[in-house]
């Protein structure tokens, strides 16, 4: 009999609790990848995410083949691969992770299990995040986070029993959907060898001051992790990153330093389950506001010049504009600059949070569907529970970037702009920019303090008139963040209570 270890975003061999499963069998093993074309086809998926994957696959492929097993690709639906393999080999079983993803994978996972019952193929699922299925308490959450933590690493299985030859696909120069248009030149690479090495150099040398350098879009690029793709897709386990990542500053020769910034870093992969669990428990939030009575705040079609204008980094505001930029050729920006990119397009330019979100997910090489729809509304105003975060993007230049340093990287319109001048070019004289520069720089897309005024009252408008206490109460009751195993359940406000979380792992 042979078993089917299915892989999604778990494109790993260590901490794989369903191919050691199925190793410890001691039956064939089909270690099984399907390229799903209709997958491919969703508005937040893209090519840098896809270019990721086949990195990621490169490096599995060998990690089996130590192990003398190989990695099977098909391509079509999984149910398709499936019902191929079935009619070839006496699969008995179907072995994979637990997925949060969008409405999508949700359906087709849905339609594995059916298919699995159906043809009397036994279906389990592993957790593989901190995040809890049919939870029915939020109250137990933190618990049984920290207890999926300190379970004990799964060392790689160092034989995998191989099953029959099977004839796979090549994965390498396959663009599925409509990948191909979307090129990335300094996109992180995938594979579980380059997210082992960003691990140990992180815990040995770039953690020290992790809190304080995370914000600077400057300093973030080596201070942050640069984990969150190797998470998102598996190529490292989070339950590893935690627990080196404890030892690591827990160690006797530790300086309290680096203990401190461990502790932080450690904190946002709680965080980083805890907005998971969001989409989790409620799939909508991917297509509806948190706050149901929220989603009617704007109505109507988005600014299509508004629109364009931010997605092409063209909206006159230079930190916001090289953000954008710099996202588009990395495939990453820190936390921080994702926020007030959301931000920024919420209230300044007023646009419904779905069309910026979708841009924003084919971006971010580390797309990951429950971090991201729960702070693409968070961001926007739309949980209820937290508190208006509407950014100024001159004032944040001024703090995150004061010698225009980012800005002069991604904006060579500013190239010769001294760092006075550059968070507000509109500001100069004719003069200062024949001088300096800048003429080519596009005008702001509108005056954003007067912007920021406008958004600030009509959301107040809005909730005065529309939002009820039992919404609030509902929103808070489901998807309010808990302290820990012991705190009681919090009341519902008539106030949303202040958010005063950084709550993305970076």
């Amino acid at each position: 009999m042979t078993t089917v270890v299915w892989f999604k975003r778990d494109l790993r061999t260590r901490d794989h609790a369903p191919l050691v499963a199925a190793a410890n069998l001691g039956e064939p093993v089909i270690a099984l990848y399907v390229i799903e074309d209709d997958y491919w086809q969703q508005p937040d998926t893209s090519g840098r995410q896809w270019c990721f994957i086949q990195d990621s696959l490169d490096d599995l492929n060998q990690q089996l083949r130590k192990a003398g097993n190989q990695l099977i690709v098909l391509r079509g639906s999984v149910i398709e691969a499936l019902s191929e393999l079935k009619a070839s080999h006496a699969i008995e079983r179907v072995f994979c992770h637990q997925e949060t993803g969008g409405q999508w994978t949700f359906e087709r996972d849905k339609s594995v299990i059916e298919w699995c019952a159906e043809h009397q193929i036994e279906f389990r699922e592993w957790n593989q995040f901190g995040v809890v299925r049919r939870l029915k308490d939020r109250d137990i959450w933190d618990k049984a986070w920290t207890e999926l933590m300190r379970q004990p690493v799964l060392e790689a299985p160092g034989s995998v029993p191989l099953a029959g030859a099977i004839q796979g696909v090549a994965w390498r120069g396959i663009e599925p959907g409509a990948t191909a248009a979307d090129r990335c030149p300094d996109r992180q690479t995938g594979g579980s060898i380059r997210g082992e090495t960003l691990l140990t150099s992180f815990l040995e040398r770039r953690c020290v001051g992790y809190q304080y350098n995370i914000s600077s879009p400057n300093t973030a690029v080596r201070a942050c992790s640069r984990l969150s793709p190797h998470i998102a897709y598996g190529t490292v386990s989070l339950r590893e990153i935690y627990q080196q990542a404890k030892a690591a500053g827990n160690h006797r020769n530790t300086l309290p330093r680096k203990q401190k910034s461990l502790t932080s870093f450690r904190s946002r992969l709680h965080w980083h389950c805890h907005f998971i669990q969001k989409l989790e428990d409620e799939p909508e939030l991917e297509f509806r506001a948190m706050h149901r009575e929220l989603e009617g705040m704007k109505t109507g079609p988005n600014d299509s010049e508004r629109l364009q204008r931010w997605q092409q980094g063209q909206t006159g505001w230079p930190l916001v504009d090289a953000c954008m930029r710099s996202l588009q050729h990395t495939g990453w920006i820190n936390f921080r600059m994702r926020a007030m990119l959301m931000a920024i397009a919420s209230y300044q330019l007023w646009l419904h949070w779905r069309d910026p979100a979708l841009h924003l997910a084919r971006l971010f090489t580390d797309f990951e569907p429950g971090i991201h729809y729960s702070q693409a509304q968070m961001q926007s105003g739309l949980t209820g529970i937290n508190a208006l975060r509407i950014y100024n993007p001159a004032l944040q230049s001024q703090k995150l970037d004061p010698n225009g340093e980012f800005i002069r990287r991604w904006i060579p319109e500013l190239a010769g702009v001294p760092a006075e001048m550059i968070h507000t070019p509109w500001l100069m004289t004719p003069a200062q920019k024949a001088k300096f520069g800048g003429n080519t720089y596009i005008a702001p897309v509108c005056d954003h303090e007067q912007a920021a005024r406008a958004a600030r009252k009509a959301v107040g408008d809005f909730r005065k008139q529309h939002v009820s206490r039992e919404e609030t109460g509902r929103v808070l009751h489901r998807h309010g963040s808990r302290k820990g195993p012991h705190q009681t359940r919090p009341k519902p406000a008539s106030q949303p209570p202040p958010d005063n979380q950084l709550s993305l792992f970076d």
